[in-house]
């Protein structure tokens, strides 16, 4: 019969005879071993959702760090003291090497009278600027009573349209805005109106009817409705620049426009001007007005004042999240680690906490403790309060989960403290999941301080600081014939919680212990 082992039998040759003067050593692997991060990185990274979501969060960090030192510095400095910023507000988004495309530039479409429409022409005329980007359309309707009436469908500069504007100057404010006048050759002052429609509109400098129809003359341009030397009214004769059309410059003293009108007494006189609202902002803060996301009705520029709350934001829910984890970890671990009528107790406290609601906690905190200590930390005190709750519940799950494994028992038999064990074996093997849910925590309180802002519930919004909620909620009433107002707010909150939704989603299965080692 044949050995059934004779084809397992392997010739001679094949084999080698190593002396015993020779010894034998494992060879060292090629392949360097992957730690738990490491591993849970290369996981991450091929999960190209989480990628892009994870480079948008971090684009908006940059833009909440770097954003508040953008813009008009000047500007933005001067919103507590100087209530001329008001005369920039509602201002579009501008770039300037958009300038011309219709896209960003600052221009809008408006639908405007023919009485409308002529204070643009004037306008133009008067500052020596641009106003009208276009006429796009002209249509005539025809009411009830058979009138007719045109309408023009226009493209303007917002920023060339701002309206002028009268001030009231000291003697030495004056003076420096003249000199400045003279350095630059800008005309920022403009002749005094000698017309009642002047008190409701200061860009009126024509001739007009009641109703503030412009009055033309027979070649259809505007006549001029300025005071004169020979109104002979208490005014300054300026020793500035002066409009081209002005008669001073032809040697026509009684016919020269009075820029100014002198009010108070000798050694206290003040001047009331009407000046140029956009070549004032060049005097006042140093360079022209281009704002890149424009104004709120409040003048200021929501650029900045998005990036401030913005890292507002993230500073809060850094500074809960760090909280809630410090927190939540102790509590849950001694909940999941001792267990028993230790747990059963700790747990009916978190009950109890958990069944208040967040928006009673908030109200209370802000009607009472903000007078005491500030809106700001009683806000924290409100998110404090019970939001560590979830992280003692991820926490406590899993200690019940890993404390009865083998590691953790030989541990305890070699002697090892609870709190060593605690916090050297368990802990560390729960940190993805730890890692995840504090992650998670800040877009959910970003979203809660923001519809709180937004609901009014608390107050945020300052000269020096907001919040997106305060913004998005004062920007309702703008959402008409200012959309931008509230559309860059909106476009940040909806761009954070959707990409810290992807992230969350990315980094829970990258620290995910099953799928360690697994490729896709």
């Amino acid at each position: 019969m044949t050995n059934q082992f004779e084809k397992y039998q392997f010739p001679k040759e094949k084999f080698e005879l190593i002396g015993s003067e020779r010894t034998l050593k494992d060879v060292k692997l090629d392949t360097k071993p992957v730690g738990y991060f490491k591993d849970a990185f290369m996981r991450f990274s091929r999960n190209k959702a989480s990628v892009v979501a994870a480079i948008i969060i971090l684009v908006l960090v940059l833009f909440a760090i770097v954003g508040p030192f953008c813009g008009h510095q000047s500007y933005t400095e001067a919103y507590k003291t100087d209530n001329t910023i008001i005369n920039y507000k509602y201002l579009l988004p501008k770039l300037s090497f958009m300038e011309g495309t219709g896209i960003w530039d600052g221009t809008k479409k408006e639908e405007v009278s023919l009485n409308k429409l002529n204070i643009y022409r004037a306008m133009e005329e008067e500052m020596n600027a641009n106003v009208l980007v276009d006429i796009l359309n002209e249509e005539t309707t025809v009411d009830a009573f058979g009138k007719e009436s045109t309408l023009y469908t226009v493209r303007i500069d917002s920023y060339r349209a701002l309206d002028v504007k009268r001030m009231t100057l000291t003697a030495d404010e004056y003076a420096a805005l003249q000199q400045w006048q003279d350095e630059t050759g800008i005309q920022v002052i403009l002749p005094r109106v000698n017309n009642e429609v002047v008190d409701k509109n200061p860009s009126v400098w024509f001739q007009c009817d009641r109703k503030g129809n412009a009055i033309l003359d027979k070649d259809g341009n505007f006549l001029p409705a300025y005071y004169t030397a020979k109104d002979g009214y208490p005014d300054d004769y300026t020793s500035s620049v002066r409009l081209a059309s002005d008669p001073y410059n032809e040697g026509d003293m009684d016919g020269a426009y009075r820029y100014a009108q002198r009010t108070g007494s000798a050694g206290k006189y003040n001047y009331v001007v009407r000046v140029n609202s956009y070549n004032y902002f060049t005097y006042k803060y140093g360079e022209e007005p281009s704002f890149i996301f424009g104004t709120n009705e409040k003048g200021y520029d929501i650029f900045t004042r998005l990036a401030s709350g913005a890292r507002f934001s993230f500073l809060l829910a850094v500074f809960v999240s760090v909280i809630n984890l410090f927190i939540g970890a102790i509590y849950g671990a001694i909940e999941g680690y001792y267990g028993g009528t230790i747990d059963i107790l700790m747990e009916r406290v978190s009950d109890i906490l958990g069944g208040i609601p967040f928006m009673v906690v908030t109200t209370l905190f802000n009607l009472h403790l903000a007078s005491k200590v500030g809106v700001v930390p009683a806000l924290l005190f409100a998110f404090v309060l019970t939001g560590w709750l979830g992280m003692a519940a991820r926490v406590r799950m899993q200690f019940y989960r890993f404390k009865n494994q083998e590691y953790v028992l030989a541990a305890r038999t070699l002697g090892a403290k609870d709190f060593r064990i605690m916090f050297k074996h368990i802990f560390p093997n729960s940190l993805g999941t730890i890692i995840t849910g504090s992650v998670l925590v800040i877009p959910g309180v970003i979203f809660s301080e923001t519809s709180l802002s937004y609901l009014g519930i608390i107050n945020l919004d300052s000269s020096t600081m907001s919040s997106i909620g305060a913004m998005l909620s004062a920007g309702q009433g703008s959402m008409t014939h200012s959309p931008h107002v509230v559309l860059f707010p909106a476009l940040f909150i909806a761009l954070l919680e959707i990409s810290f939704n992807l992230f969350g989603n990315g980094l829970r299965d990258a620290f995910n212990p099953s799928l360690r080692g697994v490729e896709e």
